[in-house]
Formats: C-alpha cells, structure tokens, sequence
C-alpha cells in the first residue's frame, strides 16, 4: 500500500511553519534536517516535525496540502493543538 504523508513542520519558536508531502516521511525529515530539502527551512531553520496526517490516495494529500498552505496562521496552530497540545516535536 502506497501511502503519503502531508506534514508540518516548525521552529524551536513555534512561530513559522512549513507544510509539505512526501511518501517517506522518515527520509524527508533527515533531508530537512540535513538542509537538503527546502530552501525555506534552512532560512528559516523549520525541522521540527508537529504535524502529519497519512493518506492513502496521493491525490488526497496533494488537496489538503494545498488546503492547509492557504490557512491562517492561527487556524495551523489549532489544528497541530489538537492532536499534539504542546507543539512538542514528533518522533517519525
């Protein structure tokens, strides 16, 4: 089964957030943390994962990640506070 991982990720201030997709988010995150994915989060030193949501239709996830880049800042916030409360940086 294919899957693909729509994901936030975020500084250590929490104040600027990158959303993306992948279909190894494990891998990913070793290229955002190695500084070889983004040119946005090595300005901006965003590599704490706070958010993912895991699909199983590319298309999906291509929609919500589209969907999620045109929201407000603040409704970001709320939606990683529901599901991780303290912005705690995620484990993959």
């Amino acid at each position: 089964m294919n899957q693909s991982f729509v994901y936030i990720l975020t500084n250590k201030f929490r104040t600027t957030f990158y959303i993306g997709i992948t279909s190894d988010l494990a891998k990913r995150m070793g290229e955002h943390k190695e500084g070889i994915a983004s040119k946005f989060t090595v300005k901006y030193n965003v590599i704490d994962l706070v958010y993912f949501e895991v699909y199983s239709d590319i298309n999906q996830a291509i929609t919500r990640e589209k969907q999620l880049k045109n929201w407000h800042h603040d409704w970001k916030v709320n939606l990683i506070k529901e599901q991780n409360p303290t912005l705690e940086a995620l484990d993959y």
